[in-house]
């Protein structure tokens, strides 16, 4: 298991925690700890035993966003470092056969907003926000954050989110769809947890088909969808964990859920 210097990563029985590790800087990214975070959110996917995983920010912020005092290296330019360096996380995130939930503990910034927006769930501390920051700078949102915020608010919202500069607080965030939960600052990494292995408790194939069919949907037409549903519910039905839910229903118990 690869020793991080910027990323923590914890397991607690079938949910993994991430944390984002630099809190003196408010976890802003680096080259550093996008590799590092990359190496992490791969090693999770990859466990058979992770369920449900979680990405959050250790000390006072989520993150600050991109850390403003790196310069690139010689011969890089931002649209190599956007898509070689968190290109690479985010779709790892996107593609996880788990579901990850962000805990958004204080500022998520930049292209931090942009990975609280990337994961599946999102629960934010009372005294979280989401924050644009990219006019201020003369900038624009990336890390996917346009598309996260237009498929969510809609075109107007999203551009006014944008070019407002406004820092939305979780309670917004929650009446306008860009969390799930907000809860008191000092439990939510507590709840988060407490939230992720209530759904860890549940089919694993389920949790990651249900995940693969919204981000098909999303993209796709009615008809599509529907033929891509029926590829991904023939894998559900004809698995044991299928045979089980039906067994484990019939017999009035809980499942045993061994995610194939």
């Amino acid at each position: 298991m690869y020793e991080y210097e910027t990323v923590v990563v914890e397991r607690h029985d079938h949910v993994a925690v991430v944390s984002l590790n630099r809190p003196d800087s408010l976890n802003a990214f680096t080259s550093q700890l996008c590799a590092e975070l990359l190496l992490a959110v791969n090693e999770v996917n990859m466990d058979d035993n992770i369920r449900v995983a979680i990405l959050t920010g250790a000390g006072r912020a989520f993150s600050a966003g991109a850390d403003l005092k790196e310069s690139l290296a010689p011969g890089v330019s931002v649209k190599d470092q956007l898509n070689n360096e968190y290109k690479p996380i985010l779709m790892a995130i996107t593609d996880a056969p788990q579901p990850w939930i962000s805990a958004v503990n204080g500022a998520a910034a930049g292209i931090g907003s942009a990975f609280v927006m990337n994961c599946d769930l999102t629960v934010m501390a009372e005294n979280a926000y989401i924050y644009q920051a990219f006019t201020a700078i003369s900038l624009i949102p990336d890390g996917g954050a346009t598309w996260h915020l237009v498929h969510t608010l809609g075109r107007k919202r999203a551009y006014e989110m944008i070019v407002s500069g406004e820092k939305v607080t979780a309670a917004k965030c929650l009446e306008l769809g860009l969390c799930n939960r907000v809860v008191a600052a000092d439990t939510l990494l507590q709840e988060t947890l407490a939230w992720a292995q209530e759904l860890a408790s549940k089919a694993p194939l389920s949790l990651r088909y249900a995940k693969a069919a919204l981000n098909d949907a999303i993209q796709n037409n009615v008809a599509d969808t529907i033929s891509n549903e029926a590829e991904l519910q023939d894998i559900c039905i004809t698995s044991d964990d299928a045979r089980e839910g039906v067994s484990a229903f019939m017999q009035k118990r809980a499942a045993a859920w061994k995610g194939c």
